[in-house]
């Protein structure tokens, strides 16, 4: 049986390092805080200091895409007016992002 299975023999030593075993994950925690962790942290950074700056007149579109113009803001909430005459008050949070000036007329 020698020709088509290898023998086993048992390693001969003592217990790997405890540190070389924990590399392997240590380095998947590296790889996931660059690629995953720290952009999503910049996004949401980014998202935060948009909606703080809103102003009235900025030209918005919600997550929902509906897109306006900011007629009103409050602590939580934002009006927007869609069309002549109709506003829908929406949360801060809700604002996807700021669109240029003109985008409104343009669509």
């Amino acid at each position: 049986m020698g020709w088509f299975i290898q023998d086993a023999w048992a390693q001969a030593g003592g217990q790997p390092d405890p540190l070389v075993s924990f590399l392997p994950l240590i380095l998947i925690f590296v790889v996931f805080y660059f690629l995953l962790i720290r952009p999503q942290n910049k996004r949401q950074k980014e998202h935060r200091e948009m909606v703080a700056n809103l102003s009235v007149g900025d030209e918005v579109v919600t997550a929902g895409g509906v897109l306006g113009k900011v007629t009103e803001l409050s602590e939580q909430f934002v009006q927007v007016e869609v069309a002549d005459g109709v506003v829908l008050k929406v949360q801060r949070h809700t604002i996807g992002g700021v669109m240029p000036k003109g985008t409104v007329k343009s669509a």
